[in-house]
């Protein structure tokens, strides 16, 4: 969620001393884990927010200065090369639809808990989700499957 290992450990450790500081405030009404992902979560929107005032690098200037060229390995470089390209598709999204797309998929939330902790209707979440993972398959294969979907429409 985080975007980086480094924010992801500091966004952790935050989350962590809040949990901390705040576990005299659970009161048992959901369980633990949710009340403990949804500070997690409140911690990344805070490190998110925090991180969108910084300059980013761009894709290009990322994957030129973080992977120097004597990775020779063409498996390896289309590891990284898709990893990249995946990981810069996530952060195109609106965080109304990357939050909810990655508790799901990387945290293997159910959509309830998402709900739960997103403090969303669950029918929202799905929705959310189901655009997410739209967007980024067009962010990632381009407008093939748009293409594609509107000459089926064509057909009917």
């Amino acid at each position: 969620m985080a975007g980086n290992d480094s924010d992801a450990d500091d966004a952790t450790q935050e989350a962590l001393l809040s949990i901390v500081r705040k576990i005299s405030s659970f009161k048992g009404d959901s369980k633990f884990s949710t009340w403990a992902y949804r500070i997690a979560t409140n911690a990344c929107l805070d490190l998110i927010r925090k991180r969108n005032r910084r300059p980013r690098l761009s894709f290009s200037e990322a994957t030129e200065s973080n992977y120097p060229p004597e990775r020779s390995r063409r498996s390896m470089e289309d590891q990284i090369s898709d990893r990249l390209l995946i990981e810069e598709a996530l952060h195109s999204l609106p965080d109304e639809f990357r939050i909810p797309l990655i508790l799901r998929d990387q945290t293997g939330m159910s959509y309830k808990e998402v709900a739960n902790v997103l403090s969303l209707p669950e029918g929202t979440v799905k929705s959310r989700i189901a655009r997410a993972r739209e967007r980024l398959k067009v962010e990632i294969f381009g407008n093939q499957n748009e293409e594609q979907n509107v000459k089926g429409l064509e057909h009917e």
